[in-house]
């Protein structure tokens, strides 16, 4: 939501994280909190499965080219997660306006309902469910690019320690930092996406069309931190869930590796 608001000083603006909690609880109900989680729920499990799955696949390809191990996992991070979004795409177009709409919990549309009334008005193309793409491209490239190069880089680097609880405490520490400077280093882009997605500023005009004209305008009218907007947030889900991501997909590969 910060992402969409184009004004600080509009009335009906976010301030902070602590004002959004309480605003969309005053006005929304408890259940504003939960506004476009059924995307998302859907999205997941194939989600993770096209990013993990063909980064091993992007990690093979390139075993066959003389390349240094630290570019081959960031090369198969960007390609896992160019996969990724396009799986993803018509999922968040969905969730971005689900969640855009200010109304209470039990006065907006339901998710299958919003999904076909934006098939039946813009179509399945780049100005309907997969408007957007080629920000949701930029925003899971560069994340994956740094999140699976930061993390198999560094943890090659940093000492394997012998005790059970400290090495997962490494992994859990390189992990939450290679979620952590992903989200950062990307969230341009993913302003850019939630400007393109969301609702334009006036109704029946598109004004945010392309991924960096997008990032132009925002920073032209706003400022380069504009282009940050909903960091703080962000880094709260991905830094610590880009760890744990991790460190269970790499035991239960290892575990399947052993046992299967």
């Amino acid at each position: 939501m910060f992402q969409i608001q184009r004004c600080a000083t509009d009335p009906n603006s976010y301030k902070s994280l602590g004002d959004s909690f309480r605003t969309i609880f005053r006005i929304e109900g408890l259940f504003g909190f939960y506004k476009g989680i059924l995307p998302p729920i859907l999205a997941e499990t194939p989600k993770r499965a096209v990013k993990f799955f063909t980064f091993e696949q992007y990690k093979k390809l390139l075993g066959y080219v003389s390349l240094s191990p630290a570019l081959t996992f960031a090369i198969a991070g960007l390609g896992s997660g160019l996969t990724e979004a396009i799986v993803v795409n018509p999922f968040e177009v969905v969730k971005v306006g689900l969640q855009a709409n200010r109304n209470k919990f039990t006065e907006q549309p339901s998710t299958m309902s919003y999904a076909r009334h934006i098939i039946k008005k813009e179509g399945l193309g780049l100005q309907g469910l997969n408007k957007g793409f080629t920000a949701t491209l930029g925003r899971h490239g560069v994340f994956n690019m740094v999140y699976f190069g930061f993390y198999y880089n560094v943890k090659n680097i940093v000492p394997v320690n012998k005790d059970p609880t400290l090495e997962f405490l490494r992994k859990f520490g390189i992990g939450l930092l290679s979620g952590t400077i992903a989200s950062v280093i990307n969230i341009p882009f993913d302003v850019a996406k939630s400007r393109i997605q969301g609702p334009q500023p006036v109704p029946g005009e598109i004004k945010y069309r392309t991924c960096f004209k997008t990032m132009a305008t925002v920073y032209q009218e706003e400022g380069i931190l504009a282009l940050y907007k909903g960091l703080l947030p962000k880094i709260m889900r991905l830094g610590p869930g880009g760890a744990v991501m991790l460190l269970v997909y790499e035991y239960t590969y290892s575990w399947l590796q052993e046992n299967w």
